[in-house]
């Protein structure tokens, strides 16, 4: 297992030269200029001529390149509008991102699970039906509209909840309940795919010849529910949630600025508006790094659920 983790934070290194690559590309054919984006339109050609210089904008493509590549693993990246270093303005905000992402998944798990589960045990029953009915919506809703939706029902109709805002970490009242709509509106396509990933995986194994030996045996039934079946369909659910933490990622730009969560993807949004391509750049590596970390938890979690797979 050693081995094999190894290999997969190796292969970080070309992964985070392709998507360096990519966003910087991407950052030079979009329209507008990051010095006349900072001094605004009303400046004049020197002023603009100097900023460009301060910032290295007036080298080769390649230079620019190369030169942020280098300050963003040095960690001397700086930010065009916010006047500071790169990593620390991201790591300032990664917290709250983690924080969200991380009730949005509990949420998700906690509810779609058991509901799949009871869906594929009463197969074609009025609870199966309106689960997976519930479930197609989810899959097919935007993840802004429901955030809307839910500030609409929660935050003005209702009055229960606060619309937007930060209230603090996930351990405070206050701050659960400002992270409560955004945490549902984020994990709302997680929770529906899982849903019905679960309870196509459970009728799968519910089939099996070793289910029906377990029943036939006297086995309770709850016993050969949980133990038996929902223990041999976790790997194709697990690996449905590694998968779904980008979705979230990029459902949390969204959701980020919907609710006005100080997040990594508000600030994204907010630098791509600015034309700040450093924090841009810093924003999305940081976040492909911590997308690659979590999908190794991920792969590294099979190996405990099922002693057979083999990292070798």
């Amino acid at each position: 297992m050693l081995n094999y983790t190894i290999r997969r934070l190796l292969l970080l290194i070309p992964l985070l030269l392709f998507v360096s690559l990519f966003v910087f590309a991407i950052l030079k054919l979009s329209p507008g200029d990051p010095a006349t984006a900072l001094l605004g339109d009303q400046a004049t050609e020197e002023a603009i001529a100097l900023a460009r210089a301060k910032y290295a904008l007036d080298q080769p493509f390649y230079l620019q390149y190369l030169q942020m590549m280098v300050n963003f693993f040095s960690g001397e990246l700086q930010s065009i509008f916010y006047k500071g270093n790169v990593l620390s303005i991201v790591l300032q905000r990664l917290p709250a991102t983690l924080e969200l992402g991380f009730l949005s998944l509990l949420i998700a798990v906690i509810i779609s699970i058991p509901v799949g589960i009871i869906s594929a045990v009463r197969r074609n029953s009025f609870f199966d039906y309106a689960s997976m009915s519930v479930a197609m919506f989810g899959v097919s809703i935007p993840v802004f509209f429901t955030g809307i939706l839910l500030i609409y029902l929660f935050a003005v109709i209702l009055k229960v909840l606060p619309a937007s805002g930060y209230g603090g970490h996930l351990w405070t009242i206050e701050g659960l309940r400002h992270m409560i709509l955004p945490a549902l509106s984020l994990s709302f396509v997680l929770m529906a795919s899982t849903t019905r990933l679960t309870r196509s995986a459970m009728l799968e194994v519910i089939n099996q010849d070793y289910i029906r030996t377990a029943r036939a045996k006297g086995v309770s039934r709850f016993v050969v529910i949980m133990h038996h079946a929902f223990k041999n369909a976790l790997i194709p659910i697990t690996t449905n949630i590694g998968n779904q933490i980008a979705r979230m990622f990029a459902g949390a730009v969204l959701t980020e600025t919907v609710f006005a969560w100080p997040g990594v993807g508000r600030l994204a949004v907010n630098a791509i508006f600015r034309r700040d391509e450093p924090l841009v750049f810093g924003c999305v590596l940081l976040m492909a790094v911590v997308y690659v970390i979590i999908n190794l938890l991920v792969d590294l979690v099979y190996g405990f659920l099922n002693p057979q797979i083999s990292y070798d």
